[in-house]
Order: structure tokens, then sequence, then C-alpha cells
């Protein structure tokens, strides 16, 4: 697939071929479904809690008396049905990770970076530099490539004047390449990405795991 190389101002200076492997790829919507399920559930903390009937600091004697009342019996203050009492199965700390193999997780990437592809969501840049942290400067380029869609700017290394200058426009976002994820990918409406990045991006998704074999054929 052949793309347009822009410069910051918008205009077409040359044109590359984006690697098949990466941006023509088979698309599995199940796979990328997984991958961000995976991510979202890897960010929780985990660290919501309920204090059970044990934990409740409130006294210890019996509420009334057992029989005479009229009342269902009950001896503590502390149960779920009463108020202040402990919570019935609550929250508890626990893990949310979730494990998915790297060569899923680069499949996954594939397929959206060739959803975007495929629907004319990629700009590729010549070069992203800034003199200075400008967020007006950085606003009026995004505009004149990307007009009003939400854009995923994608750096090689991180420029601090870039960072700076694209951190308070509220529809776009700066982001390491080698940090690419299936959540930003999707999030956004179109990838800005210049030569650097897109070179970084191939080399990471196109290295294949290749075992090693010794001359048996087992692996080593």
């Amino acid at each position: 697939m052949k793309v347009p190389v822009l410069n910051m101002a918008g205009e077409e200076v040359s044109s590359i071929e984006l690697p098949v492997s990466v941006f023509e790829a088979d698309i599995n919507r199940g796979l990328m479904h997984q991958a961000l399920v995976r991510q979202m559930a890897n960010a929780r903390q985990g660290t919501h809690k309920a204090k059970g009937r044990s934990e409740v600091n409130r006294t210890t004697a019996k509420m009334y008396r057992q029989k005479g009342t009229g009342n269902a019996r009950h001896g503590s203050r502390r149960a779920p049905i009463f108020v202040g009492g402990g919570v019935a199965h609550g929250p508890r700390p626990r893990k949310y990770t979730k494990n998915m193999p790297r060569k899923m997780r680069r499949a996954a990437l594939c397929s959206a970076l060739s959803v975007k592809a495929g629907g004319g969501d990629i700009v590729v840049l010549d070069e992203l530099a800034m003199d200075a942290p400008k967020t007006k400067d950085m606003a009026a380029m995004l505009e004149r490539l990307v007009d009003d869609s939400t854009a995923l700017v994608l750096l090689a290394e991180w420029d601090e004047n870039v960072d700076k200058s694209i951190r308070n426009l509220a529809n776009a976002k700066a982001l390491r390449a080698n940090y690419l994820n299936v959540r930003d990918l999707l999030g956004y409406d179109k990838v800005v990405m210049p030569l650097s990045s897109l070179e970084m991006i191939n080399d990471i998704l196109v290295v294949e795991d290749v075992a090693d074999f010794d001359e048996e054929g087992e692996e080593e």
C-alpha cells in the first residue's frame, strides 16, 4: 500500500510503500478485542476492598434477648442486614492481570494498523520537530493534517518540545512508537507518524520468533 509522505505544512513531498505484513495483514477482530480486554484488565489496580462482618468495629453485645420479643433471633450487630454492619460478598483485593502470547499481541497490533490503513487513517510525515513548545502551532499543524479528527502522534523517541506542545490538546496524544497499543490505536481517528516512527514499528512487528534447532531437528 502506497501512501503520501507529507511535511508539517501538509504538503506532499514524496510517497512510501507501507509494509504489507504490518499494514495489510488479515484483520482479526476477535484478537483485537482480546488484546483490548487484556490491556484494560492489566491497568486495574485491584485494590478495592469492603469490610466483612469480622472486620467491622461494632459492639459484640447481643442486640436483644433471644426469646420473648417476637422478632427473629439475632446475636450480632455486625450482620450484613444491619446498617453499619459488614458487607456480604463484597469486593476483595485481587489481581486482574491476563496473559497473552507475544505473537498474538503483535498480530492484534497488525490487525489494528491494517484497519487504520484500510480506512485511509494513516498520516506519514517526513519529520516532526519543533524549536520550542507551542501548543498553538501543534494544533494548527494537526488541523492541516487531520482536520477535526482526533489524532495519535507516534514518536520514535521522546521529544520534549513535541510532547509539551501536544499535552494540552484534548483531541490528540503523543506516544512513543515502541509503546504502541491496541487501546490507543482504536481510541483515535487518525495515526500520525514520522518516517522514523514507521521504521521503528516495522522493526518491532516484522521480527518473528524463530526457534533454534539442532541437527536432529530438536529444539535447543
